[in-house]
């Protein structure tokens, strides 16, 4: 099976480009070749470019194209233009924060409807996910939806303080204070990156799936406070959490009104029994206790991707100072 991952180097790909080739799958990256995965054969180009990208990949038929990358309705239109009638499938890589926020539901299939009124990012994959469909219905272009939620490998998988910095972690190294967003009971799913390879590879080349959208996720239901324990145990220390209310975190910095109140602060469960109808055996067996350790490995198997930021320290620093303040 021929397939065309546009990225594939990232915190999700790099897992799925990884199994993919173990599974063999003859896999393409089409990127500016800053990283590249053993086995891979790598295409140098920015997709951006399309006239540029149309003209490398002329000779190439396609099993597959992924595209880790697309972000906004014009992206997938560009997609369109370049493989239409050249692959067998398009996969989009949408989100799971595209789901109904407030959800009227914790219990979350890939029938719950669409919609995020805090978060532009959010929106912009739901008018992807609404253009693929016409192209589909009115084209015939196979596409396939995949929704991923928060699921991590290279990046600690907390709202404040963690991402791709390490400060989180140095906090708690340090006895430091750390904000847990709520009162830290409020429902939540990481997904190991290797989990959720095993479930996407089973949609590569997969005619079924033409059409279909789903979510690849975890089992395991963790609560936040739960999840900053885990950390906490996996470093050796003690936690020192201070419990805010999303809707204050925002007022401090509206892009939490996005992250928060738009994703995280909502409790979901989510209903994988889709996925594991078409990809028979998919189970995701990385508790996050056993995860979150390997990417702290990761971390700490080169300095520089310790990455500290003073203005996130001082940031989290004067919220609490102000919030006990305001507590008497």
């Amino acid at each position: 099976m021929k397939v065309l991952f546009i990225g594939g180097t990232g915190n999700i790909s790099t897992a799925v480009s990884r199994l993919a080739l173990e599974r063999g799958v003859e896999l393409y990256l089409l990127n500016r070749g800053r990283r590249a995965i053993p086995g891979a054969t790598t295409i140098r180009g920015d997709i951006s470019n399309a006239g540029e990208i149309s003209s490398i990949l002329k000779e190439h038929q396609w099993d597959a194209v992924v595209d880790w990358i697309a972000y906004v309705e014009g992206d997938v239109q560009r997609d369109y233009e370049l493989f239409n009638g050249k692959t067998r499938q398009y996969i989009f890589i949408s989100s799971a924060s595209a789901y109904q926020r407030p959800a009227s539901s914790p219990i979350v299939t890939e029938s719950t409807p669409l919609a995020n009124p805090f978060w532009q990012y959010s929106r912009n994959k739901i008018a992807c996910e609404d253009k693929l469909m016409s192209l589909y219905r009115q084209d015939g272009f196979p596409i396939t939806i995949v929704r991923p939620s928060h699921t991590y490998s290279t990046v600690i998988p907390v709202a404040i303080g963690g991402g791709t910095e390490y400060t989180i972690v140095d906090r708690i190294k340090r006895g430091k204070k750390i904000i847990v967003h709520g009162d830290g009971s409020s429902l939540w799913t990481l997904t190991h990156a290797d989990d959720f390879a095993k479930g996407f590879v089973g949609l590569l080349g997969h005619q079924q799936a033409i059409g279909q959208s789903f979510h690849i996720t975890s089992d395991e239901v963790l609560t936040w406070d739960q999840i900053h324990y885990a950390i906490g145990d996996a470093l050796g220390c003690n936690l020192n959490i201070v419990h805010i209310a999303s809707e204050a975190l925002a007022l401090f910095n509206e892009e939490f009104r996005s992250s928060l109140i738009g994703d995280k602060a909502t409790s979901v469960i989510f209903d994988n029994s889709k996925i594991k109808k078409f990809v028979p055996g998919f189970v995701a067996t990385i508790p996050f206790k056993q995860g979150i350790k390997k990417t702290l490995e990761w971390f700490e198997a080169d300095p520089a991707r310790q990455v500290i930021k003073n203005e996130t320290n001082e940031w989290i620093d004067m919220v609490i100072s102000r919030y006990e303040k305001a507590l008497g």
